[in-house]
């Protein structure tokens, strides 16, 4: 089938132009659904698709569905594929409100609390592993990328999103304490990260344990995700060193207007500041 073989040669695409596996499933995933209901590209299906996405799913799985998507269409016109007066059309994305959006990053203290309790739980893998994603901003297919090397030279270079070489600094005093660990744990090369078999960590692995110990630890779950860290960790910044400009280098955000939610405040923010300016 047509549909088939142009989606393979999409994944194919993606893969090497250097979009890691997550991205490229996802990817995939928003043009197998396009395509489980439609036969072919059209304005109107593609209209029609997002108004279906906006209905069944929240708006960041949508806003990621439509992203795909809108890669898709940009393969077929670099492959001269275009479907059917779809040259140059994308979808847009939905909006939302920031403050929504910030109020499901984990809390300070709930950061601080979930570092003491896995450390006191000898749990060092994940206690670094959570370090490590709210100490330095990196995303979590970048934290599984991590060596013994990269923590001895205190940074690692990586080619991120727009095949950009993103070099990622690690805090002295992280790569002091994760060096102890990793000499009681015999490894001096090789990924830092690995899973029960020795393998390289996944995503979804990380994602679920998170999940398991904001349940044990009693921190909503809501806030307890991959992601969530590279929040506080860009607020955490913003609150010591104000340079938005900076930020948006160290995270690898291609625009600034990307990183400028983070000068936002969260409803519980707003909320507080309002009882105390508002008095008369």
């Amino acid at each position: 089938m047509k549909m088939k073989s142009t989606a393979n040669t999409f994944a194919d695409s993606l893969a090497r132009q250097g979009a890691s596996k997550e991205t490229v499933c996802s990817y995939c995933k928003s043009v197998e659904l396009f395509y489980s209901q439609y036969d072919e590209v059209t304005v109107d299906h593609l209209l029609t698709y997002k108004a279906y996405l906006l209905e069944h799913y929240a708006v960041n799985t949508v806003n990621a569905r439509v992203y795909g998507l809108n890669r898709y269409l940009k393969f077929l016109e670099e492959s001269e594929q275009p479907e059917n007066g779809c040259e140059g059309y994308r979808l847009s994305s939905v909006r939302h409100q920031s403050g929504n959006y910030l109020d499901k990053v984990i809390s300070k203290k709930d950061f601080e609390k979930l570092k003491r309790r896995l450390k006191k739980d000898h749990n060092l893998k994940w206690y670094f592993i959570v370090r490590f994603l709210g100490a330095t901003g990196v995303r979590v297919s970048e934290l599984t990328k991590i060596k013994a090397e990269h923590v001895v030279q205190g940074c690692m270079d990586l080619c991120s999103k727009g095949r950009k070489v993103r070099r990622i600094f690690f805090p002295a005093a992280l790569c002091e304490e994760t060096l102890e660990w990793l000499n009681s744990q015999n490894i001096s090369s090789g990924y830092i990260f690995c899973n029960r078999r020795g393998q390289q960590i996944t995503p979804r692995g990380i994602r679920m344990q998170l999940k398991r110990f904001a349940v044990k630890y009693k921190i909503p779950e809501e806030t307890v995700y991959p992601h969530s860290f590279r929040h506080r960790f860009a607020l955490n910044f913003l609150s010591r060193f104000n340079d938005i400009s900076l930020l948006a280098d160290l995270m690898g955000h291609d625009s600034i207007e990307t990183t400028k939610i983070y000068l936002t405040k969260s409803s519980g923010e707003q909320r507080a500041l309002i009882d105390r300016v508002v008095t008369w």
